[in-house]
């Protein structure tokens, strides 16, 4: 990513689409099913909120390692909650 501006966004897009998708596999779901669906979405949430504070607060020093760790855990934690989304 160019900017923090345009990462912020990228977290953001990513944020949205598996809100949506969470959103829309719950609203079929039965009410028992609600509380999963309640769970992952509030996840979501904070994953947006945790990685826009993580970039609107960097470390000085080593930016470069900072930012590759960043992409690390972001993408391991989208992937974790996909995981969840399937095995739902």
């Amino acid at each position: 990513m160019a900017s923090r501006r345009e990462l912020k966004k990228y977290v953001n897009y990513i944020a949205g689409e598996l809100f949506l998708e969470c959103f829309i596999r719950g609203w079929n779901m039965p009410e028992k099913e609600n509380r999963k669906c309640d769970e992952l979405l509030s996840e979501v949430l904070q994953l947006q909120n945790e990685f826009i504070n993580r970039i609107s607060h960097t470390e000085t020093g080593n930016v470069k390692n900072y930012y590759r760790r960043f992409y690390q855990d972001f993408n391991a934690r989208v992937r974790e909650i996909e995981e969840k989304l399937t095995k739902w």
